[in-house]
């Protein structure tokens, strides 16, 4: 194998966020879900990470037969597009079993990546340099603890009381570079914070996706740590800083609420003392 075909294999070991395309699943026991979601419309506002606007977005999440399920739509200037869809179980315990990500420019795909958790059938769609691309992958996704995109934020909302305990929890993530590829990653509570957003402070629980890339890969490509702040009581969805899809993407921030000046989050005087 030559030093290009190496290059682009390793490329392959990678995190996507959220999407963050972070998916958990090491061999042990499944996820309890205590707290069951149902039917919620918003519109999350897509910013770089000094905090300016890029997207207008919609959320929207419905209960059909007997599964979750999710949309996510991001409306660019320009005609740009990004759509997130994904599907879950809720009992007996939480379980993702379906996750695509698109982006489209003038209601063309650019890039695809699907996933389906039920088979571990991974596909990516790209173009690159006028070319269309496709890659294929079987992934084990066994064990019920595979999560995807916004999958992820149910994941840590599951294991939260665990992670701000001081616990951390080694799991499994699916990265697309576009090629699908698993790694490992590690959830660790970083603290208690302020998000100032939409005109208002609050106070959120940071959360942090840590990916243990090998040491050799380590050489060719740099994966991001991914962080996920949900509100304090109830827990849910407040603010998502990371790579939009490919590691080499663009750092994003993600708040729940739209409009007004968006700024980093600031630690608590007790942040991490819980």
């Amino acid at each position: 194998m030559d030093q290009k075909q190496i290059r682009s294999t390793l490329l392959g070991v990678s995190l996507i966020t959220l999407a963050l395309v972070v998916l958990l699943a090491p061999p042990t026991s499944a996820i309890e879900w205590t707290s069951f979601e149902a039917g919620a419309h918003g519109y999350p506002e897509m910013r770089d990470i000094a905090g300016r606007r890029m997207a207008d977005g919609d959320f929207t999440q419905w209960i059909a037969n007997d599964r979750l399920h999710v949309r996510i739509v991001y409306d660019f200037d320009g005609g740009r597009q990004v759509v997130e869809e994904a599907v879950f179980r809720q009992h007996p315990e939480l379980a993702q079993e379906s996750w695509s990500f698109t982006d489209l420019q003038g209601k063309k795909p650019s890039r695809a990546f699907t996933i389906d958790f039920r088979t571990g059938a991974a596909s990516a769609m790209k173009i690159e340099k006028g070319e269309t691309k496709h890659w294929s992958e079987m992934l084990d996704t066994s064990g019920g603890q595979t999560f995807a995109g916004f999958g992820f934020s149910l994941a840590i909302k599951a294991l939260r009381a665990r992670l701000i305990k001081g616990e951390t929890v080694t799991l499994k993530g699916i990265g697309f570079a576009p090629k699908p590829q698993a790694v490992s990653v590690e959830l660790s509570y970083a603290g208690r914070d302020r998000i100032r957003m939409a005109g208002r402070t609050i106070a959120g629980d940071h959360f942090r996706v840590h990916p243990k890339i090998p040491a050799i890969a380590k050489l060719f490509v740099t994966v991001p740590d991914a962080h996920i702040w949900l509100t304090t009581t109830p827990a849910g969805f407040l603010r998502y800083e990371g790579a939009m899809a490919e590691p080499g993407d663009q750092i994003i921030r993600v708040d729940f609420l739209p409009g007004g000046e968006s700024e980093a989050a600031r630690p608590v005087a007790t942040s991490g003392k819980k």
